[in-house]
């Protein structure tokens, strides 16, 4: 891995599990995209006392070359899969895949033709 990678836990005590499979998720986009400039993992661990939320919540800021940003903010309040760490930075790595996909085929100029003309003919009897 190439990419500087700076990974900081909120509420909670560091984990080499989750640190390693950060790690796995940024080759894995650094295989995608090619060079990425630097890449921001925050984990925040639900509070062990408070009964109102027991989720995870993972953001990700990923800087590509020519200034563009990336970041990856989202947080459930009512889906039960993010009381799994593992879940909540498959998740937030699933998302940043797909905005890094985005911008590289917007870069490229590809653009999606929902709406393709389909050129038929109905074949009739002749009279």
């Amino acid at each position: 891995m190439e990419t500087p990678l700076r990974i900081s836990y909120q509420g909670g005590t560091p984990s080499e599990a989750l640190n390693a499979l950060i790690g796995e998720h940024v080759e894995t986009l650094e295989k995608l995209h090619g060079r990425l400039t630097s890449c921001q993992v925050i984990v925040r661990v639900p509070e062990r006392h408070h009964r109102t939320s027991n989720l995870f919540s993972v953001n990700i800021h990923i800087a590509l070359p020519g200034h563009i940003d990336v970041n990856i903010d989202h947080m459930s309040h009512d889906d039960e899969r993010f009381a799994d760490p593992t879940f909540a930075v498959n998740d937030a790595f699933r998302r940043a895949k797909r905005q890094i996909k985005e911008r590289a085929r917007r870069q490229r100029g590809d653009v999606k033709n929902l709406h393709e003309r389909v050129e038929r003919t109905l074949d009739r009897p002749e009279p």
